[in-house]
């Protein structure tokens, strides 16, 4: 039997070209023979469709949609496609089992996550039966045991609905997922696999859904495991791809395949460019506008832009002040001609003193009325003044000439937004981070691998060597360790250590105060930040439901 795993890049609600591109796939599949080709969860209305779940008319289209195509449907070939199934009011997480023209079932998700980003509980009804779908092929009967991502994903839960489909006589085990990216994940669904298949000697094949929606990046990489636990079949990683495996169902095998060479630094990268190109194309913009400071973290995103869009498709911009340095304008230059991108170069230091000019009587207004001293004034505010004039001018752009549909990408990495080291409407404008959820660490890490892709200095070797500043004020440079903060961080936002665990860790503990202190008092900033591309398995945004007011001290 030939068994396709489709993992295509759906669109949230873009029902007509999804179930286009599902009648595509099952062409393609059709002409190499195949007899059962499977589709992610929601293939039809994108992943996740949130509260679109909520307009009736959104969700008896997409029904209608996908009856009305296998109604149509000419090819004799099983399809088990995810959309979302309605009874009155109620709405289920659905698998549509059909053969040629004929549904033959509609099957349930059971488990329903409410961890992290998922919020399905919201929205859907679980399964209250679990039962095998059973479909003739010649003259002979098949049970086909269906699940819906979190199905197999049961640890946390009493109902083991694998275990459920073997013990009532499933032959092979159907997940269809839409899975989230995080670095690593592939060996962690791997392991799932292989012991479900080994427990249960059912074949199991895993697909899984591709692209990028909003935060989220969808990695592919479909899997296929034989009843021993053996990988049969993976499918590329960050594109489309229909994958086909020959198995005989009689003794639940196939031929072994090696898995591809990992690398964490290219899995990340990949994964971000794919979540950048994505948000690009499925919003409507074409060209990236990104402020390019001679950093290391403008640089990188510079880079990822340019792997993303094409370097047609991408404006460098540096604004100097008076603070800023030489080696910093011939850097971010640099880069850019390296990548071959436009360079703009957009001095601030005027607009700061039309600040000053303009607002100087208004503030001596108001601290005669409050009885402030002159003098009294926070000196921080010359520095945030700045980020802002370039955040303005970078929107600006992006506004005024909009025939060429410009998006702002901002440049904050992980460990900045965690501790709010950055400016609200300043640095931190732009319709999507790159490296919202990249620490700092992993931005050298990143910059480095970008120039042993390339077998060239893309990033010039002084700006990963030259101490970070924001070069807002003489003599100014980052006030952090990052060789500490940045892991620590991390243990923080994904981990969820405490105080009292970071300093059994070996932190200092006047480091971890200061930095928990920053931590909690950035959550007003974080929850203001432009989304990001999430690779963690905790990034801030949509997974990320901490208060503002907060006086809980760990």
């Amino acid at each position: 039997m030939k068994i396709a795993m489709a993992q295509i890049n759906s669109t949230v609600g873009d029902i007509k070209g999804n179930v286009k591109k599902i009648k595509t796939y099952i062409e393609v599949a059709k002409r190499y023979s195949v007899d059962i080709v499977i589709f992610p969860e929601l293939a039809v209305t994108g992943y996740p469709p949130q509260d679109l779940l909520h307009e009736r008319e959104f969700v008896k289209e997409n029904k209608r949609m996908l009856l009305a195509t296998i109604g149509e449907m000419k090819e004799d070939i099983v399809g088990i496609v995810g959309f979302v199934d309605y009874k009155d009011r109620d709405l289920y997480n659905a698998a549509a089992i059909f053969k040629g023209n004929n549904l033959v079932a509609v099957a349930y998700k059971t488990l329903l996550p409410t961890y992290d980003v998922f919020d399905e509980a919201r929205y859907f009804k679980p399964s209250k039966e679990i039962n095998p779908v059973r479909v003739s092929f010649s003259e002979e009967e098949i049970a086909l045991g269906i699940e819906i991502c979190e199905d197999l994903w049961d640890e946390e839960y009493p109902i083991k609905v694998t275990d459920v489909l073997a013990a009532k006589g499933a032959n092979i085990i159907f997940n269809l997922s839409a899975s989230p990216f995080y670095v690593g994940k592939r060996f962690v669904r791997m392991r799932l696999l292989q012991e479900k298949a080994k427990k249960s000697s059912l074949p199991i094949f895993y697909v899984n859904m591709v692209g990028g929606q909003d935060e989220l990046v969808f990695d592919g990489q479909s899997l296929a495991v034989d009843g021993n636990g053996d990988l049969i079949a993976i499918g590329r990683q960050f594109e489309e791809d229909l994958v086909i495996t020959d198995i005989d169902l009689r003794n639940g095998t196939a031929k072994k395949v090696e898995p591809p060479p990992y690398s964490r630094e290219e899995e990340m990268f990949n994964a971000v460019v794919l979540g950048i190109r994505d948000y690009f194309r499925k919003t409507g913009f074409k060209k990236a506008i990104v402020g390019m400071s001679g950093g290391i973290d403008s640089s990188l995103t510079a880079c990822i832009a340019v792997e993303a869009l094409g370097r047609e498709n991408v404006i460098g911009v540096f604004m100097p002040s008076k603070y800023s340095s030489q080696h910093s304008e011939e850097d971010a230059r640099r880069v850019a001609e390296n990548l071959g991108i436009l360079f703009i170069e957009i001095p601030i230091q005027e607009i700061m003193e039309s600040y000053r000019r303009i607002l100087e009587k208004p503030l001596e207004e108001i601290r005669k009325n409050f009885g402030l001293a002159k003098g009294s004034d926070d000196p921080v505010a010359d520095e945030n003044i700045q980020p802002r004039i370039r955040g303005n001018i970078l929107m600006d752009i992006s506004n005024r000439l909009k025939d060429l549909k410009i998006l702002v990408i901002n440049t904050g990495n992980k460990t900045e937004l965690a501790l709010g080291y950055c400016t609200l409407y300043g640095d931190m404008v732009g319709g999507i981070g790159a490296l919202g959820d990249v620490s700092k660490l992993e931005v050298y890490q990143l910059a480095r691998y970008v120039n042993e892709k390339a077998r060239r200095e893309i990033v010039p070797m002084r700006i990963f060597k030259k101490k970070p500043s924001p070069e807002l004020r003489e003599g100014q440079y980052d006030p952090f360790d990052f060789d500490i903060v940045s892991p620590m961080v991390d243990d923080i936002v994904e981990r969820r250590k405490s105080k009292r665990e970071l300093i059994e860790m070996g932190y200092p503990r006047e480091v971890v105060e200061d930095i928990y202190r920053r931590f909690r008092r950035a959550e007003y900033k974080r929850r203001q930040a432009p989304p990001c591309v999430k690779i963690t398995p905790k990034s801030f945004g949509i997974g990320w439901k901490m208060p503002i007011v907060n006086q809980w001290e760990r």
